[in-house]
């Protein structure tokens, strides 16, 4: 019926602009004659009308066919059309009590908004104030055919048990509560949006993407880590971890002993701190030494100007005022894994130093070690390339006017990969 109500009003409104979609889940047996009423309706409105048939994955069966339903308007959406639908206010009350009895927090309670603008598109929600009562006089006095959900009344589902049952209970005791309720939710999106404004702020203190500084962090409020790790830890995921996840990465991972190899697996990230930053790694990133396909020894031919990729990143080989011998451009030099206990004589340094100990002071982190390669000639090592960028040896092939590999972009840059932290 509000929907219904909605199409009609709309076609009156915005004759020309209006489009409907009739989304069908194919969770009813009577969905595809539902679908041809809408379509019949939209003729008779002169309203274009598409009809969408969606597959609802296992699961929760209303959050999988909210889901469903939203990648199929994104589908259909243009970018400069606005996606409007029928939620009123009973519909904002029982989202606001749902979210409380789940255990949300303030973005949670803020539930729907009228003018909802995401990453991908912009809802419009017109009813929002108005309670039923009016959306069925208004229904009534225009006279069109609608159809009930059947499961609107199935009190298995937490929505319709809200509804059919607790809802005249409530109401019985606090005749007002539907618009109080909804009023909460009104108060919960100021609130949110002034929180958002701090987290923000935080948010570029402290942290990136994928990686927060824990000594930035430590300086903050024990509710301001909470969310600000909660917004973190969503990432580009539809909703925050719960409160319970979030103590386990503070307890487990951020707390833990500093010699302790405390890794969190939260949905498709893992949670890794190292010295004094917490990271966000995939699985490829966490363990590719153990899918690494890097060869023992390869051979190499550089030339100035030349690209090359290697397992640390990509550089480019420039001249130098220090580098290594032009007379080895063109020559070929091999690529060496490193094996562990090998010794590095740094340029411009004093003495051998255990290359381990090059890469713990050059502070790299640890599931990117694997990555690092020794260059060679004649058994002479020439110097090695790191995720930090290439590290001269001191060696007889050293001089004034040479060459070395500069770092354009390593292993581990993150910088392709965006996160968003609305809710």
């Amino acid at each position: 019926m509000d929907s219904m109500l909605l199409l009609h009003l709309m076609s009156e409104i915005f004759p020309s602009r209006t489009r409907a979609i009739y989304i069908d889940h194919q969770l009813q047996q009577m969905s595809t004659e539902w679908g041809t009423l809408v379509q019949k309706q939209a003729e008779v409105l002169k309203v274009p009308c598409i009809i969408q048939k969606v597959k609802v994955e296992a699961g929760n069966l209303e959050q999988q066919a909210r889901q469903a339903r939203y990648q199929a308007y994104q589908q259909h959406l243009q970018s400069h059309e606005v996606l409007v639908l029928a939620h009123h206010q009973q519909d904002q009350a029982e989202t606001v009590l749902l979210r409380l009895f789940s255990g949300a927090g303030v973005n949670g309670l803020a539930a729907m908004r009228q003018i909802d603008k995401r990453n991908n598109m912009t809802i419009w929600r017109p009813f929002l104030d108005l309670s039923r009562a009016h959306i069925e006089q208004w229904s009534q006095q225009l006279g069109f055919d609608y159809v009930t959900d059947p499961t609107n009344h199935d009190t298995h589902y937490d929505r319709a048990w809200c509804r059919e049952v607790l809802w005249d209970v409530i109401q019985t005791r606090f005749p007002k509560m539907q618009g109080a309720v909804a009023r909460t939710s009104y108060l919960m999106q100021d609130t949110a949006e002034i929180l958002e404004n701090v987290l923000q702020k935080d948010w570029q203190y402290c942290a990136t993407d994928n990686e927060i500084d824990l000594l930035a962090l430590s300086q903050f409020s024990a509710a301001r880590q909470r969310q600000l790790l909660s917004a973190w830890v969503k990432g580009d995921d539809q909703y925050r971890p719960s409160y319970d996840m979030v103590q386990r990465l503070q307890q487990e991972v951020i707390l833990a002993k500093p010699d302790a190899q405390a890794t969190l697996h939260i949905n498709q990230h893992y949670y890794v701190r190292y010295q004094k930053k917490l990271y966000r790694l995939t699985h490829d990133i966490l363990y590719a030494e153990k899918q690494s396909s890097i060869a023992n020894v390869s051979s190499q031919y550089y030339e100035i100007g030349q690209f090359i990729q290697v397992a640390a990143g990509k550089f480019r080989i420039e001249s130098q005022t220090i580098g290594l011998s032009p007379k080895l451009l063109g020559r070929e030099l091999r690529l060496i894994k490193r094996q562990g206990g090998e010794k590095i004589h740094l340029y411009g340094r004093v003495g051998h130093w255990p290359l381990k100990k090059a890469i713990q002071e050059a502070q790299i982190l640890p599931w990117l070690r694997h990555t690092i390669q020794i260059l060679v000639v004649d058994n002479v090592m020439l110097g090695v390339f790191s995720p930090k960028g290439f590290w001269l040896a001191h060696s007889d092939y050293v001089e004034h006017g040479g060459w070395q590999p500069v770092l354009i972009s390593d292993c581990g840059d993150f910088s392709q990969q965006s996160f968003s932290h609305d809710e």
